[in-house]
């Protein structure tokens, strides 16, 4: 399975701001952190508003915030809401499902299993746990270094490495 951009920057949204409890988050400030556009960025946002997970205050002066405590908010929860499809099958969809093999295969009823695995991980992990050992909220403005960060951007993180390359070692 594989997770969409939109709940990655999802994800990092809602980190920052549980980093940074003690005062309102920028988008710009997030943009300029994960090295992400300001306009996906807006689009996560506006839904998380939306979703009740934050709260915003336009203008000058104005920014982000949590709304309920990170120990509140599971990640399985935060990955429900962003993500719109999770059959991992044709199978899974019964309007759409051509599949001969359906009366006889297992796999359906595996991966459903697996699904619900990887639902019973994400909801034993809350924001908190994601950012345990954080560095304490940032109180200068914008722009001012950063002594470490929740998350790399996207050019500085370490390539994972394939398959391949992990059974040659």
């Amino acid at each position: 399975m594989r997770l969409s951009e939109y709940t990655d920057y999802t994800l990092r949204v809602l980190m920052y701001c549980a980093a940074h409890r003690g005062r309102l988050v920028t988008i710009a400030e997030m943009a300029e952190h994960h090295g992400l556009s300001k306009n996906h960025l807006m689009k996560v946002v506006n839904d998380l508003a939306r979703q009740g997970w934050i709260e915003t205050t336009r203008g000058r002066g104005g920014g982000l915030r949590l709304l309920r405590e990170p120990a509140d908010i599971r990640i399985g929860d935060i990955v429900r809401g962003s993500e719109t499809d999770f059959r991992l099958v044709e199978c899974f969809d019964p309007g759409t499902n051509a599949c001969s093999l359906t009366p006889r295969c297992r796999l359906k009823h595996l991966f459903g299993e697996a699904l619900q695995g990887f639902f019973q991980a994400l909801d034993g992990a809350t924001l908190a746990d994601m950012t345990a050992g954080a560095p304490a909220a940032r109180r200068g403005p914008p722009g001012q270094p950063k002594s470490s960060s929740v998350a790399l951007p996207t050019s500085q993180r370490r390539a994972r490495p394939t398959p391949a390359a992990l059974r040659r070692t």
